[in-house]
């Protein structure tokens, strides 16, 4: 197994290449931040000025400083342009160039998963692989098939929605990665035409089903993680909820770890005998690992890192793992170069550059200042490897999610001594399900006490305050920015610690700052309207709709602007919300109507410090939002433009002079609908600086922005 070292950066013989590859890994990552052209080319830049003056630090010719240069662009381009695409056969063909477009079809092929549950939704998905590409399923309710089974299945063909705003990923974004661009939503019966047998798939589901029979869905649910993976595993989400809290993800998604575990056990067994059989014992735990967690990007990159590893060692070579990290996630992105805008590959890739070029460092800094005993060097190894590996993904965990788990570290220390024999444990109570079921009841009984101790843990470490540190999302540009401060924390040869200690001081005050702007964000889904405002960091919510569903986009919306809840939600939904509990933990103060009346009455208003919002009549969803020294006109539907089209007639005609200081001197104006001619001169004649319609409106006035009929508006709110 790779392991860690630290003085590769100094090894002349090695240092080109791995400054090549390096450079090569860094333009392909720039290819995942989203940045506009030219700061896309200004980073590239930096990069390759970085590997010019590395290469130029240990002796490296002009002309292969110069080579450098190049490489990165190149790789860059190709990486971008090597996306996938739909092809000429691809379902999507089908359907009109128009973006709304839906095909009543009927399509054969092959499942390429078993159902999952689509979480608020409702009903499952699954995949429908073609002879010319695939499209995904949508089922109202999850039926009775297994991955492999070929089905005729009949609805309505249809592009998936993207995702509405940049904090919003919608169905288009997580697609994609994956080469599927339709989706059908299936009707009736789907017809079963074959039913072949899929000894991998059904191997998988017998081990997933013993462990969840004799440990129930939580226990039983996290010892199947710890085999297969949690993408493949049905869990309970706070289960999954409560270990994301915790910064413990990484313990249920298969990886290096578990593939660590497996090999040190079974090299173990094997350490007595001749080197062909247990090198025939190494490559079929990978082999066996590789076939039950499935080709994840994770599980590819530590199955190819073992195995070359492994290979160099029973050479009699030394192993060098940036060297060996480095050729296989260039031999991954060569194959398949949308794995790098997978998440969970970037993390994954992050934690093990943490680990090889920082953790040694760190625990030797960590070694010299703690107290000379005994007990020294376990400590500093027991916090190196978290803290390595929690920097090193520290700035993909702000551009991804903006949130920053505050107790990862502690946790991480904590339940380590727990997953290696529940990740041995699990294994072998998957391999007794297959081999010897007699023995499950034995094994389960410890392994289940073991499991509900780490659940206890990990939903300790979750209910702590500020269990995720909800900083918001940076703009890409700062994300790049902050990384490249952190590097000279990072990497100790280069040695510029004030230089990036400045960096750091400079991305937190411009973020900072960012958040604290007086800014008005519209998003329009599904027919629904969520209208936020900030002031000073702190936030309220107009929401059209009390459905589930606009709860939890409120939610993800609150998570990647860095609130941690809104000072006041108004739902101005005539139905009485389905999920009372959702809102109430989304805000201090939540006023919804109960019996279809407006839920703010003349005199009344909601207010905290700088966000205000004012009824204008009682018979209508009319009202003022304050923002700062701001206001806003908020009219929902027709009958709110009449209203207020009413109440300024009574007090000045039409103009605004006389108008209330709610009504004067608007800032801007947001309309739920699409106004008529008429509607459209009353509107424009309070002059507001900005007038905003939800949804698609090819045809509006100048000056009108529309949000498009899956979009958002956004901007400052004076």
């Amino acid at each position: 197994m790779p392991v860690l070292s630290r003085p590769l950066l100094m090894r002349p013989p090695l240092t080109i290449p791995l400054v090549v590859v390096s450079l090569a890994l860094a333009g392909l990552s720039l290819g995942v931040i989203p940045l506009d052209a030219p700061l896309r080319w200004l980073a590239l830049g930096l990069v390759s000025a970085l590997a010019w003056w590395l290469a130029g630090s240990h002796g490296a010719a002009p002309a292969t400083r110069l080579a450098l240069l190049v490489v990165a662009p190149a790789l860059l381009l190709w990486g971008l342009a090597a996306q996938p695409q739909p092809g000429r056969a691809d379902p999507v063909r089908l359907l009109p160039a128009a973006p709304l477009a839906r095909l009543p079809v009927q399509l054969q092929g092959r499942l390429g998963g078993d159902p999952q549950p689509r979480g608020e939704q409702g009903g499952c998905r699954s995949e429908l692989e073609l002879a010319g590409g695939r499209t995904e399923l949508l089922f109202r309710r999850c039926p009775p098939l297994q991955q492999g089974w070929r089905l005729a299945v009949r609805g309505e063909l249809r592009r998936p929605a993207t995702g509405p705003h940049p904090l919003l990923s919608g169905p288009a974004e997580r697609l994609a990665r994956q080469g599927i661009w339709s989706q059908l939503q299936v009707e009736g019966q789907p017809e079963v035409l074959e039913r072949p047998s899929t000894p991998v798939a059904g191997l998988r589901r017998r081990m997933a089903a013993a462990l969840l029979e004799h440990g129930g869905p939580e226990r039983g649910g996290v010892l199947a993680a710890l085999v297969l993976g949690s993408a493949v595993v049905p869990l309970p989400s706070d289960v999954r909820d409560a270990f994301r809290v915790a910064g413990l993800s990484h313990a249920l998604a298969a990886s290096g770890f578990h593939l660590t575990v497996l090999l040190g056990a079974v090299m173990a067994l094997g350490r007595h005998l001749p080197r062909p059989p247990r090198a025939a014992l190494a490559v079929g735990a990978m082999l066996l690992f590789l076939l039950l967690a499935g080709p994840q990007p994770s599980v590819v990159r530590a199955v190819l890192m073992g195995g070359v590893a492994f290979a160099v060692l029973e050479s009699g070579g030394r192993s060098r793992p940036l060297g060996v990290l480095l050729l296989s996630v260039l031999v991954m992105l060569l194959v398949r170069p949308s794995w790098l805008l997978d998440v969970g590959f970037q993390l994954s890739v992050a934690a093990t550059a943490g680990l090889i070029l920082t953790a040694s460092d760190l625990e030797a800094a960590l070694v010299r200042r703690l107290p000379a005993w005994a007990g020294a060097r376990w400590i500093g190894a027991g916090l190196a490897v978290p803290v390595a590996a929690s920097l090193w993904t520290l700035p993909l965990q702000l551009l991804h999610f903006g949130v920053v788990p505050l107790y990862a570290v502690p946790a991480n220390l904590v339940v380590a001594p727990l997953l290696t024999p529940l990740t041995l444990g699990a294994m072998a109570m998957a391999l007794a399900a297959v081999i010897l079921p007699p023995l499950l009841p034995l094994l389960a009984w410890p392994l289940g006490m073991l499991t509900g101790l780490l659940l206890l843990l990990v939903r300790g470490f979750a209910a702590l305050p500020m269990a995720q540190w909800q900083i918001g999302r940076p703009l890409p540009w700062l994300v790049l920015l902050f990384f490249l401060a952190l590097l000279p924390w990072l990497l100790a040869d280069l040695g510029w610690r004030r230089l990036g200690a400045a960096g750091i001081g400079l991305t937190l005050a411009l973020h900072l700052a960012l958040l604290g702007g007086d800014q008005v964000l519209l998003i329009h889904q599904w027919g629904g309207d969520l209208l936020l405002a900030r002031h000073r960091g702190r936030g309220a919510l107009v929401s059209s709709r009390a459905d589930g569903l606009s709860c939890a986009t409120a939610a993800k919306l609150a998570t990647g602007l860095g609130l941690a809840r809104f000072d006041w939600i108004a739902l101005l939904d005539p139905v009485a919300a389905d999920e009372p509990a959702c809102w109430s933990a989304q805000g201090s103060l939540v006023l919804a109507s109960t019996d279809g009346s407006a839920p703010l009455a003349p005199g009344q208003r909601l207010e905290s410090p700088g966000l205000v919002l004012t009824p204008l009549s009682a018979d209508s969803r009319a009202h003022t939002l304050a923002v700062g020294g701001h206001r806003w006109l908020v009219l929902p539907d027709p009958q709110s433009l009449a209203a207020w089209q009413l109440a300024t007639a009574g007090v000045g005609g039409s103009g605004t002079a006389a108008l209330p200081v709610e009504m004067a001197q608007l800032s801007g104006a947001w309309l739920g609908f699409q106004p008529r001619r008429g509607e459209q001169q009353a509107v424009t004649a309070a002059a507001p600086r900005r007038i905003w319609v939800s949804g698609h409106w090819p045809g509006a006035p100048r000056g009108w922005q529309a949000s498009g009929a899956s979009g958002s508006l956004q901007g400052p709110a004076g």
